[in-house]
């Protein structure tokens, strides 16, 4: 067996650890009509949705030119085509004569002539966003309506094998709007990256309540009592950084179980196979210090990662083992491990404030030569081959994964109680400022440096 001290040196490569300076979080109360206002709705959508950038799928579901996808996002649909000069540009799905949908297909690709035709009147539009053909052109008092109407285009770049798009014109750059998470997660190559799980599962809660969920680790021994087999979710040995844009990162120790577990015995059949597949054996720390599992991962990854078909190179010691996570405003959360990732976004529900649209992507990093890989996020073997199928369903129809699963069935008894009259105000503990952080930066788009007491004042107790 192979043994690393906790004393030897880590490695330096991979992300910048150092913590963030923490910023101003106010202390105002917040009521539960954030989260089930249809006034409080609105407003999130015209002063923030509007304003942000979303991922409207992958890269990799636009190989050839002229394919395009379709993203519904709140009430509006757009359309994401590559076009023939290898472009990826962004619309909304709206043809520009009466208002219907140009395409109602998730994914396709453009006819043979490289137009998208409206299946209403028969206009057909290319991959550039120009009008090539109406008809009866001549029949129209503005004239020919090629000669003046295009596509509405709004911005559009690809970050990490997703297409992004931002409904505001007026927008900062992708990069610049994610900053500094581009920078720190670019490491993870998650471009070369699988979707091996797609699923969308309309949820009875608000968006928020998700969030807020996947911003604060303070339900994890609760919500997640196995997770006490591979992280050490104590306070004192996580870090949580909060940059000033919105986005957050949590660090929190892995690759061996938590101060809970004392014995071997205890241990899970996925543990036990991580192990193995590291070529250590569990025997070998019976009566031992658990904690010795981390160090060990951390050596036997960078011995046997390359044999494996592994890259770990790009990486530091403890991206092999703990638990990168990370919040990026509004709505999206990654749980980042160096072969794969929990790919996490709540998005508004069109209507109804008290419903939203939650959407799960599992990734694998497959080994070099290797098309088949257990992942211990699904817990099950995943294929490189297998083309992600979109699962569509409402909760308790579809699983989003043995451990999300878990997270689901706190959010809609959750947003009941925000919904009662006897909820008076949240109140948090210090490792779960991330959420008044969050709703700190959703007010500044809102309202700008005003403080509203409408959605912001105490109710008094009884």
């Amino acid at each position: 067996m192979t043994t690393r001290s906790k004393d030897i040196p880590r490695r330096e490569a991979g992300i910048d650890r150092s913590k963030a300076p923490e910023p101003r979080v106010s202390s105002k109360d917040f009521m539960g009509n954030r989260y089930t206002s249809r006034e409080f709705m609105e407003l999130e959508w015209e002063r923030m949705w509007t304003r942000v950038w979303m991922v409207g799928g992958l890269v990799a579901q636009l190989p050839e030119q002229g394919d395009y996808i379709t993203h519904q996002f709140g009430r509006e649909s757009i359309l994401m085509i590559r076009g023939f000069d290898n472009k990826i540009r962004a619309f909304y799905n709206i043809c520009q004569h009466r208002g219907n949908l140009l395409t109602t297909s998730e994914e396709g690709s453009v006819v043979s002539d490289g137009t998208i035709q409206c299946a209403y009147h028969g206009w057909k539009w290319n991959a550039d966003g120009a009008l090539v053909h109406v008809e009866d052109s001549h029949d129209f008092l503005e004239g020919n309506p090629c000669d003046h109407l295009r596509l509405n285009e709004i911005p559009c770049d690809t970050w990490a094998g997703m297409v992004w798009f931002n409904m505001d014109n007026n927008g900062l750059p992708l990069r610049d709007f994610l900053a500094p998470m581009t920078d720190q997660l670019d490491s993870y190559e998650i471009e070369k990256m699988t979707r091996t799980d797609w699923v969308t599962m309309e949820l009875e809660c608000n968006w928020k309540v998700v969030q807020d969920n996947f911003n604060e680790s303070y339900h994890v021994r609760i919500v997640h009592p196995e997770a006490r087999f591979f992280l050490d979710d104590r306070i004192e040995n996580t870090q949580f950084d909060l940059y000033p844009n919105g986005h957050c990162r949590m660090l929190m120790p892995g690759g061996a179980p938590g101060p809970t577990v004392e014995s071997i015995d205890e241990l899970p059949n996925y543990v036990r196979s991580e192990l193995k597949f590291w070529e250590l054996d569990v025997e070998d720390y019976r009566g031992r210090d658990l904690a010795q599992m981390r160090y060990d991962l951390w050596a036997q990854k960078r011995r046997l990662g390359t044999s494996k078909g592994f890259d770990f190179s790009r990486y530091s010691d403890e991206q092999l083992t703990d638990n990168y996570h990370y919040t990026l405003f509004p709505n999206l959360t990654l749980s980042m491990k160096p072969d794969g990732i929990i790919w996490l976004r709540a998005e508004p529900h069109p209507t109804d404030p008290g419903k939203c649209l939650f959407d799960m992507w599992n990734f694998q990093l497959f080994p070099q030569d290797g098309s088949s890989i257990y992942n211990k996020n699904m817990q099950k073997l995943v294929n490189k081959d297998y083309q992600a199928e979109h699962i569509v369903g409402k909760q308790g129809e579809v699983s989003v994964g043995p451990g999300i699963d878990q997270d689901v069935s706190i959010w809609t008894t959750q947003q009941a109680g925000l919904a009662s009259q006897g909820f008076y105000r949240p109140v948090f503990a210090n490792q779960e400022r991330r959420i008044p952080f969050h709703h700190d930066v959703i007010d500044r788009y809102l309202f700008g440096g005003d403080n509203v007491e409408q959605y912001g004042q105490r109710k008094t107790a009884p």
